[in-house]
């Protein structure tokens, strides 16, 4: 029987991005195990479009007031024979699973009795990337390819792309408003380009394409038309990406796709910016205050490089 490996890893898909190279680093390190990773139902479409895991559970956030939930996904993990667990969560919810996988199972994570602790008082303080990386070391891995992101990759046919376009991720959570720049300055850089701009987002962001496309016509509106592929195919055709500070520009950057990501307060980039072949980052106390001027120069340094 094939060795069994557990992944954690339950959102978000910024922090999901960003752990592509862990994933990566965790398969080939198990090239014969049989590799499944728990998640959460928005990040299954992408778990199975990578080459890394052998299945994909998505029932791993049930509800502590569900008591039968919670049955069920302890005796699936017990059940499964697991032994080794990479937590790449690390949360107070993904730590408490190692109770329910069950007694013996080797632990890589910050779980109280953890054979493979990332025992590093300072782990927080450390960007996502490198984080995570110190705790496979940790744990033994000492190799850690370079994930090949070419299975992201979806038909762009039919979405009506210009030869040549820049790419703009006006949107963010809805809960956290100070992490979007003011849409009317995505406006007024994209009326200022020499190319046409592509608007990505969910399709609650459609009054944002709206907004910008008005001032800009000759551009795309793609909102809730692309899938994680779809973007990542999207992302690779465009001169430039330029987005706020949420998952679709992680992923953008991810592909390789030259990125400028704007920062609030809300978030601190020197933990958690995005990861790529070229990634600059702006960041001000109120995005309010970053100016359309500010975001061109950025972007003309981001480009020439």
């Amino acid at each position: 029987m094939s060795e069994r490996v557990l992944v954690i890893k339950l959102a978000a898909l910024g922090d999901f991005v960003q752990a592509f190279g862990p994933f990566a680093a965790i398969r080939a390190h198990h090239p014969g195990a049989e590799i499944t990773l728990l998640t959460t139902p928005p990040y299954a479409e992408l778990a199975r479009l990578s080459p890394w895991f052998d299945a994909v559970w998505t029932d791993g956030r049930p509800s502590w007031s569900d008591p039968a939930a919670i049955w069920r996904l302890a005796r699936r993990l017990r059940g499964a024979g697991f032994a080794r667990v990479y937590d790449l969560q690390t949360s107070a919810r993904s730590s408490r699973y190692r109770w329910l996988v069950g007694r013996g199972v080797e632990w890589s994570g910050i779980a109280r009795g953890a054979s493979h602790p990332h025992a590093n008082p300072r782990r927080d303080l450390m960007h996502t990337v490198e984080r995570q990386r110190e705790q496979l070391e940790m744990a033994g891995i000492r190799e850690f390819p370079a994930p090949d992101l070419g299975w992201l990759d979806g038909d762009v046919a039919g979405l009506g792309l210009p030869p040549r376009f820049a790419l703009l991720v006006p949107g963010a959570s809805p809960a956290r408003p100070g992490k979007r720049w003011p849409v009317g300055h995505f406006a007024a850089l994209a009326a200022g380009l020499d190319l046409p701009v592509a608007v990505v987002g969910g399709p609650a962001e459609a009054p944002l394409a709206a907004a910008i496309l008005a001032a800009a016509p000759g551009g795309v509106d793609l909102t809730g038309r692309t899938g994680y592929a779809a973007l990542g195919a999207v992302a690779r055709r465009a001169e430039f990406a330029l987005g706020n500070d949420t998952g679709p520009t992680h992923l953008i950057a991810a592909t390789g796709c030259p990125t400028l990501a704007l920062f609030g307060p809300e978030s601190e980039p020197a933990l958690c910016a995005p990861r790529g072949r070229a990634v600059a980052v702006l960041q001000r106390d109120s995005l309010a205050g970053l100016t359309v001027a500010e975001a061109r120069v950025a972007l003309s340094g981001l480009v020439a490089a």
